[in-house]
């Protein structure tokens, strides 16, 4: 064979090589979960009862807004007696702008509005979901939120926020969390209807077993 053959296979090879070495140089933000930063801590309640639930949400998925208006209602009926936790978990194989949207929320906690944004998100879902870039409907919504918009921008864009919210889901691989929207009550996973009597009863049950483990502990008096 001829010197020019092989010099065809020769460059061939390379550039296959090359577009390897591209390729595997790349990151996927936003799709991969990683535990290198700090897990969010979005809550509201005190827990008083011992009683902590936690939601595992992801803002492009349906039935997490439909479970949106219970878990509000849930969160005013039980005040402080319960804690409310909220992490996120977008499914970014099939909700194309849930990471984006997690970005928003995150960003706009920064300036102590997370469960503006967070309520707004799944209250306009149907608005910016089947966005190609949803970006500009996020900064509309911090501008209606009195949030310092270059602000929200540079934190909407950070690797700060970027690494949080890996290290949510992360948290959520850890606890076998597959789909959303995922609960778990004091670390145990539940499974509820969207009803205000479904979510309520598996918060009851917890409250009476933790009031009864409580009075089984604590000495008798002399």
């Amino acid at each position: 064979m001829s010197k020019g053959f092989w010099g065809v296979i020769v460059a061939i090879v390379l550039v296959f090589v090359g577009i390897y070495f591209i390729n595997s140089g790349k990151s996927d933000t936003g799709s991969k979960a990683s535990s290198t930063g700090a897990a969010t801590n979005h809550t509201l309640g005190k827990g008083t009862s011992g009683v902590t639930l936690l939601e595992f949400g992801d803002y492009q998925c349906p039935a997490c807004a439909q479970y949106q208006p219970i878990v509000k209602q849930i969160v005013a009926k039980y005040g402080d007696t319960i804690k409310f936790q909220f992490s996120n978990f977008p499914l970014t194989s099939i909700h194309p702008n849930a990471f984006a949207a997690a970005r928003a929320a995150e960003a706009a906690g920064k300036q102590n509005k997370f469960w503006e944004m967070h309520d707004a998100l799944y209250e306009t879902q149907s608005q910016w979901a089947p966005s190609t870039d949803a970006t500009p409907v996020f900064d509309q919504f911090a501008k209606q939120l009195g949030l310092d918009a270059a602000k929200f921008k540079k934190d909407y864009a950070s690797s700060e926020v970027n690494s949080s919210i890996n290290a949510d889901m992360a948290k959520g691989s850890e606890l076998k969390v597959t789909g959303t929207p995922a609960f778990f009550i004091n670390g145990k996973s539940v499974d509820v209807k969207p009803t205000v009597d479904s979510l309520s009863k598996v918060i009851d049950e917890a409250i009476a077993k933790n009031a009864s483990t409580s009075k089984s502990t604590t000495p008798a008096k002399q």
